[in-house]
Order: C-alpha cells, then sequence, then structure tokens
C-alpha cells in the first residue's frame, strides 16, 4: 500500500498532476467544438506555430506566452485570409502555415544561444513546473473554460450550422475569432506542462472519444473532460512506476480509451442492427 501511495510524496509529481488537470479541463472543452467542426487540424496548427513566438519572446527578453499567443493568432488570422482569398482548400493552407511557422521556430532556436532546451518546449517539462507556472496556467484555464460554460450554445450552433447561427442573430465572427483565440491561449497554457507536440492529443482525442460515446453535446463535453482528467491523472502515475515521460504516457492512455471507445461503438452498432433485422 505504501508503495502505491509513494509517488504523492513527490512535490513535483503533485504539480504535474495539478497543471495536467487545469490544462485538461478547457482543452476537453474545446475539443468537442474542435471535432464537431473537423478543426482537428487547426489544433494542430497552431500547436507547431507557437514554436517561432516563442523563439522570438526569448530573444526579446519578454514572458514566453505572450511570443506563443502572439504566434498562436498569427497563424489562425493567416489561414482564415488564404482560405478566403484563394482556390486552396482550408487543410491545405493550414499544412503550409503550420510547416512553415514550425521550421522558421527551428531555424530561429538553432541560431539563438540559450540554455532552454529544445525538448522543454516540444514536449513540455510537467515535472519542473512551478507555483508560478501553476498561476499562469490556472489564469488562463479558468478564462477559457467560464467563456466556453456560458456561451456553450451559441458556438455549438456555430460549429453546427455557421449560416444557422449568423440567421438568429448571433455574431459568428466574433464566436469564430474568439474560438480561434481560446484555442491558442490553451497552446499556451499546455506549454510548460505537456509541450507544442503532445498538446494536439489533449485538443483532439478527448471529444473524439466522446463523439464515440453519445449523440448529446452536453454530455459530450462532460464525457471528454472526464476522460482527460482521468488520462492525466493516470499517466502521471503511471509514468513514474515504468518510469517514462508523464506526456506521452498521459497521450497514449488517451489513445488507449480511445481505441476501446471505437470498439465498444461497433458492437453497440451491430447489435443494434442485428436487433433490427431480427
Amino acid at each position: 500500500m505504501d508503495s502505491l501511495l509513494q509517488p504523492f510524496e513527490f512535490q513535483f509529481v503533485t504539480n504535474a498532476m495539478i497543471i495536467s488537470v487545469m490544462v485538461a479541463v478547457p482543452a476537453a472543452l474545446l475539443s468537442c467544438l474542435m471535432v464537431l467542426k473537423g478543426w482537428s487540424l487547426m489544433g494542430d496548427a497552431i500547436s507547431h506555430a507557437v514554436l517561432p513566438g516563442v523563439v522570438l519572446a526569448y530573444i526579446l527578453n519578454i514572458p514566453l506566452i505572450i511570443g506563443a499567443f502572439t504566434a498562436g493568432m498569427a497563424c489562425a488570422l493567416a489561414t482564415g485570409y488564404l482560405k478566403e482569398n484563394s482556390r486552396i482548400k482550408q487543410d491545405t493552407v493550414m499544412g503550409v502555415v503550420f510547416s512553415g511557422m514550425f521550421a522558421l521556430g527551428i531555424v530561429m532556436y538553432t541560431k539563438i544561444q540559450t540554455d532552454v532546451h529544445l525538448d522543454h518546449i516540444l514536449f513540455g517539462n510537467m515535472l519542473g513546473v512551478g507555483w508560478n507556472d501553476i498561476l499562469t496556467t490556472g489564469i488562463i484555464a479558468l478564462a477559457v473554460t467560464l467563456v466556453v460554460l456560458l456561451k456553450w450554445r451559441d458556438l455549438m450552433l456555430h460549429a453546427f450550422d455557421p449560416a444557422q447561427a449568423q440567421a438568429v442573430g448571433l455574431r459568428v465572427g466574433w464566436l469564430h475569432y474568439g474560438l480561434l483565440m481560446m484555442i491558442s491561449l490553451t497552446v499556451v497554457a499546455a506549454l510548460k506542462a505537456i509541450g507544442i507536440i503532445l498538446a494536439i492529443a489533449f485538443l483532439v482525442a478527448p471529444g473524439g472519444i466522446a463523439f464515440l460515446l453519445t449523440k448529446r453535446f452536453s454530455t459530450m463535453l462532460i464525457i471528454s473532460v472526464a476522460v482527460a482528467v482521468f488520462s492525466s491523472l493516470v499517466g502521471i502515475y503511471a509514468s513514474v512506476f515504468i518510469d517514462s515521460a508523464p506526456a506521452p504516457t498521459i497521450v497514449l492512455i488517451m489513445t488507449t480509451v480511445l481505441i476501446c471507445a471505437f470498439i465498444a461503438e461497433n458492437v453497440r452498432t451491430r447489435r443494434a442492427s442485428l436487433s433490427g433485422t431480427s
């Protein structure tokens, strides 16, 4: 029993659990909207695009989150502008923009002298977070969570049918760019904990799992948050015993849950079809 509780004796493990749950909640809520809108690649684009902003912020000696947020929004706005003013499809535009900005960040990083290891930016440093990191992440997470919970009906309608949302008088422009801003802020919040590469898993997997398990959006939000929080806590706890990095372990837990949800959905569909034919 003592060995099972041993991870909780270390403050860095407790801090990792706290910050991972803080990231998991807003990311899971946004994940549902991104899955419904088909914006999974948008989350990937923004998470990769923040790298040059992080490097530039380090050069200018300003908070890294400012550079990351600015770069993420620049990526989102550039993607929207190119999509509206060219014949190229959105997925192609996003692929070009995020790969270009990520490459720019790598080139900039190799040209400066820094004691900040690239692995910590790409894959996070969850076991090295302090209370300042937790406070910053908590403020961002709380703000994004409150906005989503207060406006989830408007955001849901905008995700399902933007034309209908505009017809009923909703400000679709504000909803569109507000969602992009919240995605960028969530990536920034996840920067210290899970890194910019693995942030995409938090922004896609929980919503995808919930989508397989329910057809009600309100229930989908609850399941998504539960999956993200469960995966975060179990992933960090398991990483202590198997001596692995916490963030990839969390993503593996989410992947396992997704596979189980997929199997459960297939079994349920087959049973329904068999009962319908009998």
